[in-house]
């Protein structure tokens, strides 16, 4: 073997060297990028306008709209709730279920009483609105839930409502 051809030799070993190193780097940055991706390393590129993550819309993009209302459970209500996030509870069930005992922070507002005058006098599209009713077997916070996402707005049904909200260990507020 000549000079010639242990130089050749040696330029292809470093040639190898090389892409297997730009390979190698390349695989370790595309890596790292996904991991970064996946948990919200960089963002949603709302952070830098000011605005916090919002529970109430992860929430929203999560549970799957059935029966034209999005029904939440009751770890993801707590989620919303224990955020710190503005957020709008109502309880439509009659004002005397509502004064014998509410969840602490609702608003009474009977399902009985919704229509597109009395929403639009109370609520903005920019709410975040969660309804409820008496348990997973009431209706009447779907139909509170479709009739407000029938106009646009941002709403979700807690179906566990004031059954399952005691059952897990809370009280109900009376309204004296």
């Amino acid at each position: 073997m000549g000079n010639d051809d242990v130089q050749r030799c040696r330029e292809s070993e470093v040639s190898d060297m090389s892409t297997k190193v730009f390979l190698l780097v390349s695989a370790a940055m595309l890596i790292c990028a996904s991991v970064f991706a996946m948990c919200g390393v960089c963002g949603s590129g709302t952070e830098n306008k000011g605005e916090a993550k919002s529970m109430f819309l992860h929430v929203a993009n999560e549970v799957v709209m059935k029966n034209g209302a999005k029904k939440i459970t009751y770890e993801q209500f707590m989620s919303i709730r224990s955020s710190g996030e503005k957020y709008t509870l109502f309880d439509v069930l009659s004002p005397d279920s509502y004064n014998k005992g509410h969840i602490e922070g609702a608003i009474s507002f009977p399902i009985d009483t919704m229509n597109k005058v009395t929403i639009e006098k109370r609520l903005s599209k920019e709410d975040h609105i969660i309804v409820y009713c008496g348990s997973f077997k009431c209706t009447a916070s779907t139909e509170a839930a479709k009739k407000l996402s029938a106009l646009s707005y941002n709403v979700l049904d807690y179906k566990g409502g004031l059954k399952e909200w005691q059952e897990k260990g809370n009280r109900l507020v009376p309204n004296n």
